[in-house]
């Protein structure tokens, strides 16, 4: 296990690299930083001086090396909006954009596992088309147009929850449920083509054979290996689901990273935009180093391998 660990974890470091770089360089190439930020009415000379001080008339390579060097220390610079540094917003940002994936990602697989293991075990009835109809409703709404309708129910119609903000606990159910929604099919559909696989493999029937109860058929042997892409998959929703919160917090006017990363682009704030973009894949990256090791534990024969 170890020597698995120690190949996922500099896997992990070379693509973190990689995708840092990448950040680095995509507000680089999508034009000239400083005539952007000097304006229509900027001189040339103005706009020499503004790159100057911004260090861009130095080396590519020489800029990215400082600018990775002081991001691994949590200094992303200064926003060019907001009077204060990049990291104090992204400290008092996140929470709000973490706490909203995560129920997402708990609702998604308190409803897609369970979904999957009964529509796996009742193929082609009744409870298997109600969650294949739910599985495509889930994909087919737009979540802003789900988060409206829900805004209008439950908070105009039945005031039983609160329409926007982030002050109570109460204020994270309907965006969570959102979230969390739409990235159910995906959970529900992996758990019950893999439920399918496993129920027909030779070790199941030989279980059965041995007088296992079906309980423990079930939960012990065929779902601890139907989960296992499921795990990956869950890495990969969760990273969706902090680089796509944008829509739902602009929705629910939560004051998250995602709505951050929107006011920072329209505003032209470039420090900002490159640290959300780093930061979120950032996540991505370890989320799957996370899910490998999960894996590996779960299932042996992939350490081996």
């Amino acid at each position: 296990m170890l020597k698995y660990t120690l190949h996922k974890l500099l896997v992990a470091a070379l693509v973190a690299i990689t995708v840092s770089f990448v950040a680095f360089m995509l507000l680089r190439v999508s034009g000239d930083l400083a005539t952007a930020l000097g304006g229509e009415s900027a001189r040339g000379e103005d706009i020499a001086r503004l790159r100057a001080q911004l260090g861009l008339d130095r080396p590519i390579l020489s800029q990215y090396w400082d600018w990775a060097t002081r991001a691994l220390v949590g200094d992303f610079g200064r926003s060019f909006y907001y009077p204060e540094p990049v990291w104090t917003l992204l400290r008092e940002r996140l929470p709000v954009t973490l706490t909203l994936a995560c129920w997402g990602l708990v609702i998604s697989l308190a409803i897609g596992i369970p979904l999957g293991v009964l529509a796996a075990l009742r193929p082609n009835t009744l409870i298997d088309r109600v969650a294949m109809t739910l599985a495509v409703l889930g994909q087919a709404l737009p979540t802003f147009w789900l988060g409206l309708l829900l805004i209008i129910l439950f908070g105009l119609v039945l005031r039983w929850l609160p329409m926007s903000g982030t002050d109570t606990w109460q204020h994270f159910i309907l965006p969570s449920f959102v979230l969390g929604y739409y990235s159910t099919p995906a959970v529900m559909r992996l758990t019950r083509s893999g439920m399918l696989e496993v129920l027909a493999t030779d070790y199941i029937r030989t279980a059965y054979s041995k007088g296992l109860p079906h309980r423990t058929v079930l939960f012990k042997h065929a779902l601890r290996n139907a989960v296992i892409p499921v795990v990956a998959l869950a890495s990969v929703q969760f990273g969706l689901m902090l680089s796509g919160s944008v829509v739902i917090e602009t929705v629910f006017a939560m004051q998250g990273i995602g709505q951050l990363a929107w006011e920072s682009i329209s505003r032209q704030d470039f420090p900002v935009v490159q640290a959300v973009l780093l930061l979120v894949s950032m996540f991505y990256v370890w989320l799957t180093f996370a899910s490998d090791l999960i894996n590996a534990w779960l299932d042996p024969r992939i350490r081996a391998g």
